[in-house]
């Protein structure tokens, strides 16, 4: 078994070269995924406010697509992408975590 909070890594800085030990937390940091680009997903928790369009409706990018409400803040959540609905995956009422997918877009 390796056990990677041991292990020294390389840096440079101004073309000097530096080792060091990865932390706990850098170890144990989420892996970046790319984000798949008609899924629109709620970048804080909160509630669903309003949804204003519904399955099959063509959507523009930039356009109003709900309101949520986020840390007592009515955010408006607009299209990241031009396409028609394909999916609604919230209601009004309904609370939602931070990534969750709303919408999906095709």
């Amino acid at each position: 078994m390796h056990n990677k909070q041991n292990e020294l890594v390389d840096f440079a800085v101004t073309a000097r070269k530096y080792k060091t030990l990865l932390t706990k937390k850098f170890i144990n940091r989420p892996t970046w995924v790319a984000p798949i680009e008609g899924e629109v997903k709620a970048t804080l928790p909160g509630t669903v406010i309003s949804v204003d369009t519904k399955v099959g409706d063509t959507v523009k990018k930039g356009q109003v697509l709900m309101i949520q409400e986020a840390m007592k803040m009515q955010n408006r959540i607009c299209a990241p992408v031009s396409g028609t609905i394909q999916e609604i995956c919230v209601e009004p009422g309904m609370r939602v975590t931070k990534d969750f997918v709303m919408i999906v877009i095709g």
